[in-house]
C-alpha cells in the first residue's frame, strides 16, 4: 500500500515527506481496526481509503499554503484535518466532533503517530463557536461534513477570524448550493472566493469552495439546529 499511495500522490503532483507516508499507513490500519468495533467509514478497502480519504483530504494542498491555526469542523474520523496535518506538520490543528467515541479514536491516531500541537474536542459546532478560545481565531476552517453549503457557512464561519478562509469540501456539481448560500455567505461576514474542481481519474470529483472572511460574525451566530431548520439563511 506504501507504493500505491506515492503513486496517487504523484498523480496528483503533492509531495510529502516519507515520514508522513509511513504515519499514513499507520492511520489506515487503525481506522480498519477500530472501524471493526465501531462505525467510522463505510470505505474499508485499503486502496479506497487511500483515494477517498487520505488523497481527497490533501486536495487543499494543491490550491494553497496550509498554515497557521486549523480547525476541522464535523472531523468525522478525522478527514481533512489529520491527513492536513500528517502532511504538513507544523499547522496547529484542532479536530472538533460531537461523538465521544470518535474522539477517543482520533486521540489513540494522534498518540501513535506522535502528532503534536493537534488537539481533538468533543463538542457541537453550535456550541464550541461561542468560546473564547474557538471563537474567530483560526486562519483556516475546513469541513467535509455532510450539510448544504448555506448549514456548513453557518457552523464553520464563527471560526474563522478576519481575512481567514473557510474551505468546504463539497461534491462535483455545487451551483444550486452556491447560489443557495449566497445570503448566509454574507451573513456571515464574508465573501465566496473561488471554487476549484478536481476530478481524481474516473473515480470521483471534488469541488473546494473557498469562502474568505471580511468581517465579524454577528454573535447571534450560530443559533441552534432546530432554529436553523425553522428559519434557514436561504
Amino acid at each position: 500500500m506504501t507504493n500505491f499511495m506515492k503513486e496517487a500522490l504523484s498523480r496528483q503532483q503533492m509531495n510529502i515527506s516519507e515520514k508522513a507516508v509511513g504515519q499514513f499507513m499507520e492511520y489506515m490500519d487503525l481506522l480498519l481496526d477500530w472501524n471493526s468495533r465501531m462505525n467510522l467509514t463505510a470505505i474499508t478497502d485499503k486502496e479506497q481509503i487511500i483515494q477517498k480519504h487520505f488523497i481527497d483530504s490533501l486536495a487543499l494542498l494543491k490550491y494553497m499554503n496550509v498554515s497557521g491555526k486549523v480547525i476541522d469542523v464535523g472531523c468525522g474520523a478525522g478527514f481533512p484535518g489529520l491527513p492536513l496535518k500528517i502532511a504538513c506538520d507544523e499547522i496547529q490543528l484542532t479536530l472538533l466532533d460531537s461523538l465521544n467515541k470518535r474522539i477517543g479514536f482520533l486521540n489513540e491516531v494522534m498518540e501513535r503517530l506522535s502528532i503534536e500541537n493537534a488537539v481533538a474536542v468533543h463538542g457541537r459546532a453550535e456550541d464550541a463557536a461561542f468560546d473564547k478560545s474557538h471563537r474567530q481565531v483560526y486562519d483556516i476552517a475546513v469541513s467535509r461534513a455532510v450539510g448544504r453549503l448555506h448549514l456548513l457557512c453557518e457552523y464553520c464561519l464563527p471560526f474563522v477570524k478576519k481575512g481567514g478562509v473557510f474551505v468546504a469540501y463539497k461534491g462535483f456539481d455545487v451551483e444550486d448550493e452556491l447560489g443557495e448560500a449566497q445570503k448566509a455567505i454574507k451573513e456571515m461576514g464574508a465573501v465566496l472566493e473561488r471554487v476549484e474542481k478536481i476530478e481524481f481519474g474516473e473515480e470521483f470529483s471534488r469541488s473546494l469552495i473557498f469562502i474568505r472572511k471580511k468581517y465579524d460574525t454577528p454573535m447571534k451566530y450560530p443559533r441552534k439546529p432546530a432554529l436553523i431548520a425553522k428559519k434557514p439563511i436561504i
